[in-house]
């Protein structure tokens, strides 16, 4: 059962005698066009892919390079990498089964993981572009 397919039918039983049915189909199938036309272009131009290439995917095995002190480095550095593919494997393992429960839900959640990872990097990451091993220490102090 789909809750919002019967109040959005409700709806256009009641919208299709107040705005008439000519503006309905219209409106419906100009929200269904920009709708496809967003995740078509998203295929496209493979935002996502690109996105995550640039930042991600390859940033954060730098910048793990760059914060660790060199005498946790090894230690340190085998835990982040532990962490990096246990949770590839997480979202691998999950995906089929959140996208079977809810695909708008699958990509909330997703969505909100990108949100917190902005949100921790903007509050937690230093700068680390120029700077030596000490000035980025500071920052944790």
């Amino acid at each position: 059962m789909h809750p919002e397919k019967v109040l959005a039918t409700i709806l256009t039983l009641w919208l299709a005698d107040k705005s008439g049915r000519r503006l309905l189909l219209i409106v419906s199938s100009s929200a269904m066009a920009l709708s496809l036309l967003v995740v078509s272009i998203s295929f496209y131009l493979k935002v996502m892919v690109i996105a995550f290439s640039l930042g991600l995917g390859a940033m954060s095995w730098i910048i793990m390079s760059e914060i660790l002190p060199i005498n946790i480095k090894g230690l340190a550095g085998s835990f982040a990498t532990l962490a990096n593919w246990f949770f590839s494997w997480l979202v691998t393992l999950t995906a089929n089964l959140l996208l079977d429960w809810s695909s708008g839900g699958t990509f909330t959640i997703y969505t909100a993981v990108c949100v917190f990872t902005a949100e921790f990097v903007a509050i937690w990451i230093p700068e680390t572009k120029g700077k030596t091993l000490e000035e980025i220490q500071q920052f944790f102090r």
